[in-house]
């Protein structure tokens, strides 16, 4: 007889936005395969029974990525009841489907637990709707970075109203200068959401043209927004208060042009 596996999105840092079938599912798990983006916090809603194993890993450690699934399965055989916590959603950008596609295969029953993805709640919990009647009708959602020797395919989003990219502060520059290349105006607004959800939140304003000159100074993890709704943050950020963004650069423009 095998165990369970719950794959669970944790959802983009603040505790309080797990849904409440990812706590039930935490708590009764017996062991706890969690990421670097979980945090403290979350992690503090795991039963004293549950045993946490820290499986963060960089992007393309593929070997690594074979031993969580290794681990997973070993420890699903013992009948355990083992929950795989991920930020955000596992689903988006967060290699869920793998896991769940070679659990599957190998027989363990597993279950899905969706979380708040970081690409859609951290930019509104900040006061930047995706969408907004007049401003943008549509938003894309993509991967800063590629497999090694992947071309990230800029051109296909590059007109898409808002635009907001996951891990790509490290590419920001070269990111911003395709985009600039490929039709989008240099003045455009932007904002990256670092350590959102979290006591350690800042948000940076500026413009398209300073982070493909090099301007923005941001670290990971954090989600970039693209587009004019980047602009209703003035009227939109918590308590009416804009004054706490650091802003690169130059000054982002109030018109919603």
């Amino acid at each position: 007889m095998s165990g369970k596996v719950y794959i669970i999105g944790a959802g983009p840092g603040d505790p309080d936005l797990l849904t409440l079938k990812a706590v039930r599912a935490l708590e009764r798990a017996d062991v706890v395969l969690y990421d670097r983006l979980v945090t403290a916090e979350v992690l503090k809603l795991c039963p004293p029974k549950a045993t946490l194993i820290y499986v963060g890993k960089s992007h393309g450690e593929q070997r690594f990525q074979d031993r969580i699934n290794s681990t997973l399965l070993n420890l699903a055989k013992e009948n355990k009841v083992v929950v795989r916590l991920k930020g955000g959603d596992p689903f988006v950008f967060g290699r869920g489907g793998e896991e769940w596609a070679f659990l599957n295969a190998h027989g363990i029953a597993v279950e899905v637990v969706p979380g708040l993805s970081s690409a859609l709640s951290l930019p509104s919990l900040a006061g930047i709707p995706l969408t907004y009647r007049g401003i943008s009708a549509s938003f894309a959602v993509i991967a800063g970075h590629r497999q090694e020797g992947a071309e990230l395919n800029l051109a296909a989003v590059a007109r898409v109203e808002t635009l907001i990219i996951l891990m790509g502060v490290n590419e920001r520059r070269k990111i911003a200068q395709r985009l600039i290349e490929h039709g989008r105006p240099p003045d455009e607004p932007v904002a990256f959401i670092e350590n959102g959800a979290t006591p350690a939140e800042r948000v940076i304003t500026s413009e398209l043209v300073s982070v493909a000159e090099g301007r923005v100074e941001v670290h990971p993890p954090a989600v970039w927004i693209i587009g004019k709704v980047v602009n209703l943050r003035r009227c939109l950020a918590p308590w009416g208060d804009s004054s706490l963004d650091e802003h690169s650069g130059s000054s982002l423009h109030l018109a919603m042009k």
